[in-house]
Parts: C-alpha cells; structure tokens; sequence
C-alpha cells in the first residue's frame, strides 16, 4: 500500500506510521507540526521515522488545500489514514476557530483529495469516543445516537463523521471511521493527564484532580490500537462506510490511573481535588465486538502495564 497519513508527527500518527513502514508499506507522511504542544516531541518522532526509507514527509496545514494537493498529489496513494485532528477538549473552550479550521476544514479537504485522487481506494480516518457525550451508562456501542456532544471538540469529531457519510453516498468513496477510546503509550502527549500526572509525581509537584469520584475512561494503550490498523486500511468496508469502536473495553477510574502512575513512578502524588470541568465527560466504555467481528480487534494491555511501559520510556528507557 502507498498510504497518505496526516498527522505523521502526532503520538497515534508516528505509532501507524512505524507499525506500517515495519510491515513494509510505503508512508507518505504530513502534519502541520503546530505548537499545541512542544514541537521538539513532533520532532523527535520525525526523526525516528525518517530512519525508514519508505518514509517521506511534508509539514503541510491539511486545511490549506492548495498546498495539501501540491505536496501529495500524483504519488499514487492507495489509502489514508486520516489522524491529524486539532485535539484537546479544554484547549477547544479558548480556541473554537482552531478546531473548525483542523477538524472540519482539513477533513473536508483530505476528503477532496480522495475524491480527485483518481487511486485512493480506501480513507480511514480518526473520530472520537468524545461522540457519545457525557453519559454515566455503557458499553457505547456504534449504532447509539450521537447528537448531543459535551464540548465544539466533539462536535467537530460528529461533524466528521458527517462529511464522511456524506461523501460516500455522493462519491462512493470507501471510508471507515475509528471512535478512538482515551489512547495512551510511549511517545504520548504531554497535554494528556497520565503524562502531566507522571511529569508532576517524578517532580515533586502536586497533582491536579477534577470531579476524581465521577471520572471513568476506557484507557486504551497505542500498540493494541495500531496493531489492528494495517487490515483495517486493507479492507474497505463492503457498506461504503463503517464506524468502529477502538477502546480497551474496561474503564477504570481517574483514582485508579492515578495509582498505576504513583506505582510506576514509584512514588506517592500530593493531589489537590476540584470540580468537574466544562466540556469534559464523566465515563467513556467501549463495545468493541464489531471490530472484534471484522478485524480480530482484542486489546491487551491492562492499565497498570501500559502507564509503567510509558513511565519507563519517560525515564529514558529503551523500548522496541
């Protein structure tokens, strides 16, 4: 496969990417490399990545169509994997034009792409357990309505998910979207609680807890997300567009992430306990039996193991 992969920089993106150059794809990667958070990580991921020599990037902004189609256009791209997304609910409560501009603008694009390409035969692309809103009941399962999102983060996921039914039922473009569940692993994003909460605990510092009694997420650790794209992006759904569930399907509670990092780290977290946040939702519970139907989809990676993997790539610890 010849695959376009925006967001190549980002923690999910520089994972696929590895995973697929490994297995001998050749990557056709962009990102805007944006300074949402430290540009130095997105750098180092780069680097590893241009080790490969199936590898090619672009910094390219995807919501620029024009610069988008003269970087990757005419390479005989095969498939996508759409992941370059503006992410982060609290930062989208400051910066709503950020997100319209990355999550729809850019899809809308990549989805002009396809549709010119003349050889995509297959666009996945990334959405968001954020969808389902702020709800206290689960599993969430694909077929649950999606209409009442708890932050413009999620709203923007919806949206997507929209242009891409849209586009099928005009164009017949072959798309499959993956509501992705809380993902976490080496290389992740300093924005994400178990690497503030890491950062902090091995600093001395206190940690910050909001609503810690209400919150539950479905952690899901990268290499079980990953090890499931190659045959995803082989098998455009027969429908023309199908949404999967890719959670670990065990949430654990905000205490409980917090005691895996304190484990990890080997050392206590001083906690300073607050209200729940606007935008954030209290529980995200996956039901993965559709991905586990069609892809062998089977995570894991239980919490405790992954957050020390991660712990141990923060102190520097060589990891395959």
């Amino acid at each position: 496969m010849i695959i376009l992969l925006t967001g190549a920089a980002g923690f999910i993106g520089f994972h696929a990417a590895r995973r697929l150059l490994s297995e001998g794809h050749k990557v056709i990667g962009v990102d805007s490399l944006n300074d949402y958070y430290d540009v130095s990580l997105k750098q180092a991921r780069l680097s590893e990545l241009k080790t490969y020599k199936a590898f090619e990037f672009h910094q390219v902004d995807i919501s620029d169509h024009e610069a988008l189609d003269a970087a990757v256009k005419g390479k005989g791209i095969t498939q996508i994997l759409h992941l370059a997304a503006q992410a982060g609910v609290r930062y989208s409560l400051d910066n709503p034009r950020a997100y319209v501009q990355a999550n729809v603008m850019g899809h809308l694009n990549i989805l002009e792409f396809a549709r010119h390409s003349g050889t995509v035969e297959h666009l996945t692309y990334a959405s968001s357990s954020s969808v389902y809103g702020d709800r206290e009941d689960g599993p969430f399962v694909e077929t649950d309505k999606v209409r009442s999102p708890a932050s413009l983060y999620a709203a923007t996921k919806i949206g997507g998910e929209m242009l891409a039914e849209s586009y099928q039922r005009l164009y017949g473009i072959s798309q499959t979207g993956l509501r992705f569940f809380t993902v976490y692993g080496p290389w992740g994003r300093p924005d994400m609680a178990y690497y503030i909460f890491t950062n902090k605990i091995m600093k001395g510092e206190a940690i910050t807890l909001f609503a810690p009694d209400e919150m539950r997420r479905d952690f899901t650790y990268v290499d079980d997300i990953v090890d499931v794209l190659p045959k995803i992006l082989a098998s455009p759904p027969k429908s023309g567009h199908e949404i999967y569930n890719l959670g670990n399907s065990k949430p654990n509670t905000l205490m409980q992430l917090v005691e895996a990092v304190e484990g990890a780290c080997g050392k206590k977290a001083e906690k300073i306990i607050l209200g729940k946040q606007k935008g954030d939702v209290s529980n995200t519970f996956a039901n993965v039996s559709a991905a586990e139907r069609d892809f062998g989809f089977s995570p894991k990676t239980d919490l405790s193991e992954g957050i020390a993997r991660f712990v141990g790539w923060y102190n520097g610890e060589s990891l395959s």
